[in-house]
């Protein structure tokens, strides 16, 4: 027995030692099973560093954050599905949607709320949206596409605002109403009124001109009290010589 384990290889050997040891009791080759409890997947690794909202100047140092942040750039950020299940609590779960439910129009041609498809009298309501993430609170304002009845589920609590869009007919016949409206109000003075202006302008035109010939009038009186000052010096020169 033991020529024939010295023949054997360092792999054969191992193989016989644990047939002969492990393996000679039923249900043993259980031991032989690789430990898959710390197995992780793409979408485990994703749950562990997914964030609603990534900023710009954020840096994906590991490969974790990385695939993290491949799956948020896939992600339409218009309008989110919402899950209303919990909704007589105030609370409402919230995510982005993916390709196939922007194909399908989910979440914007049809209801957002998670298991109700209903496309008519659909709204649109902007949620403050405050959850927890890496054990910080944080807020965010979303779009929500909503048919009546989730929409009286969303309002339960508080009511929220109601975004509404404005056609652009209405904006171009509101502005032709305001132009028209600023054009009836521009100010029109009354005869009366310009009579009285008239008047005030003329007589205003007066004084300046009275102004001006008084003043010509000193100009002149200075300048013969002048002359005749320099003439008196001048007699007076003659009679010192």
């Amino acid at each position: 027995m033991s020529a024939r384990l010295r023949n054997l290889n360092p792999y054969e050997l191992h193989k016989y030692l644990v047939n002969v040891y492990c393996l000679n009791k039923k249900g043993s080759t259980g031991l032989l099973q690789r430990d898959a409890s710390k197995d992780r997947t793409d979408l485990d690794v994703i749950r562990e560093n997914h964030k609603f909202l990534w900023e710009e100047d954020e840096v994906a140092d590991t490969w974790e954050k990385q695939l993290a942040k491949k799956y948020y750039d896939k992600l339409f950020k218009e309008y989110c599905i919402c899950d209303l299940r919990r909704y007589r609590e105030n609370k409402v779960a919230l995510r982005w949607r993916i390709e196939k439910e922007v194909v399908l129009g989910k979440g914007q041609f049809h209801c957002g709320s998670k298991g109700c498809n209903n496309d008519q009298g659909l709204k649109s309501w902007e949620v403050n949206f405050a959850y927890i993430e890496d054990r910080e609170k944080k807020n965010a304002l979303v779009k929500l596409r909503l048919c009546p009845d989730c929409s009286e589920k969303l309002n339960y609590k508080s009511k929220k605002r109601e975004i509404k869009r404005i056609k652009k007919s209405h904006k171009k016949k509101k502005k032709q109403q305001r132009s028209d409206s600023e054009e009836e109000d521009e100010i029109t003075v009354p005869q009366e009124a310009s009579s009285e202006v008239l008047d005030e302008a003329s007589t205003s035109g007066k004084i300046k001109n009275e102004d001006d010939s008084s003043l010509w009038k000193k100009g002149a009186q200075d300048t013969e009290e002048k002359s005749r000052e320099e003439e008196f010096g001048d007699y007076l020169e003659e009679l010192l010589l």
